[in-house]
């Protein structure tokens, strides 16, 4: 099984091979998304704290479920829309987003490193394209309807 929406250039075309790519990444960052949440309110509650950084560490999990689960619903829908390219695009940046957004905000909680911090709306707008993208593809979706 290729785990990449894209594996070095070749674009998966089959809603099939999409359906099982973004069910598992969003199965995995779903896992990810909880254990990391429960591990920062248990254990790491105390380092959080003494950083002030508890609630980035929320926000990050928060954002990480949340886009986990859009990658569970990018592979539903992957099943059922025509247009499979622009389903992975969108797939894609959310993972993207998940990485650099959560991913910073969990490395600037730990660290307290702020300069972290200016990465995190790299990770946003890759988010805000993955849900633009599927706003497109529903609008051409209506479209080929008529």
């Amino acid at each position: 099984m290729k785990y990449f929406p894209n594996s070095i250039g070749t674009p998966l075309k089959s809603s099939k091979n999409l359906l099982s790519v973004f069910l598992f990444w969003g199965g995995l960052n779903g896992f990810l998304a909880v254990a990391l949440g429960a591990f920062g309110a248990h254990a790491l509650k105390e380092r959080l704290t003494a950083n002030d950084t508890l609630s980035i560490w929320q926000t990050a999990s928060h954002y990480h479920l949340i886009h986990a689960v859009t990658l569970v619903l990018v592979a539903l829908l992957a099943d059922k829309i025509m247009n499979a390219s622009l389903i992975r695009k969108a797939g894609t940046a959310f993972l993207l987003g998940i990485a650099v957004f959560s991913g910073s905000l969990y490395a600037l909680a730990l660290t307290n490193v702020k300069v972290l911090g200016a990465i995190t709306p790299l990770g946003g707008l890759c988010l805000m394209a993955g849900w633009v993208l599927l706003l497109i593809t529903g609008v051409q979706n209506m479209s080929s309807e008529k």
